[in-house]
């Protein structure tokens, strides 16, 4: 392909993925009212347990209408991550050879699969980390938050722990195109536990120590079994390309 032809691939795909995250954000704006139900009741679960007082408001007539914007967009590119990966697997496949094709099907799946994963790990870290956060002010802080710093570190914790969930699919790619082996990746498992928990920190929008843990610890668990992967896909290629030399030669 010509570099006009490049273009006009990454225009097409563009355009496909942006028509996408539309229809996604769509349909996030008329699921925004249950979305905001789920994202409120950890919250409202732990003012009942703890039996403090607390609200989420509104400080501008104009606040709900932005939070609602907002998180249809994030939907949008939530609903439209299948259609986001598969245009960018597409738009790399001629550049592959036609054995690294094959995998399409799979890191998609498993790149979904993994976000959707860390997203629910986020959800569910939720409640321990609220109550975290609030008893750092004492007893005497209320938490009247508003809805759109609520929503928006809900939203963000979520995209953030569904992205660090990804880091597996990028390591067996590296893998699998000989960047690294796993081998090399098995002996830096030190050095890599220092860039998890640093990374962990980072891309944690609430910065406490619960949430840390909670995205440190899996992403830990996630890169030995990205060697793994990776070594067993490896192996099986190898195995392959000797059956297919040896059928060769005795042909």
């Amino acid at each position: 392909m010509t570099i006009w032809e490049h273009l006009a691939e990454l225009r097409s795909r563009t355009i496909k993925s942006l028509l996408a995250i539309v229809v996604g954000a769509v349909i996030g704006w008329f699921l925004f009212p249950w979305i905001f139900e789920q994202l409120r009741a950890p919250f409202e679960d732990l003012l009942a347990s703890t039996g403090q007082e607390g609200v989420i408001i509104a400080n501008s007539p104009l606040q709900p209408f932005t939070t609602r914007l907002k998180v249809s967009g994030y939907l949008g590119i939530a609903f439209a991550m299948p259609v986001l990966l598969w245009q960018l697997w597409r738009f790399v496949t001629p550049g592959l050879y036609p054995h690294e094709k094959k995998y399409a099907i799979p890191f998609t799946a498993t790149a979904l699969v993994l976000f959707i994963c860390g997203a629910s790990v986020a959800y569910l870290t939720l409640n321990p980390a609220l109550e975290f956060l609030m008893s750092v002010g004492g007893p005497d802080v209320e938490p009247y938050y508003t809805v759109d710093s609520y929503v928006m570190l809900v939203i963000w914790m979520m995209l953030a722990f569904g992205a660090g969930f990804e880091f597996p699919v990028l390591l067996v790619a590296l893998e699998l195109i000989g960047v690294v082996t796993p081998r090399q990746l098995l002996a830096w498992w030190r050095p890599a536990l220092v860039v998890i928990t640093i990374l962990a920190a980072v891309i944690t929008p609430s910065g406490d120590p619960i949430s840390m843990l909670a995205l440190g610890l899996p992403m830990v668990v996630l890169y030995f079994l990205a060697i793994g992967v990776g070594a067993g896909v490896l192996a099986l290629r190898r195995r392959k390309e000797r059956r297919a030399e040896g059928a060769s030669t005795s042909s």
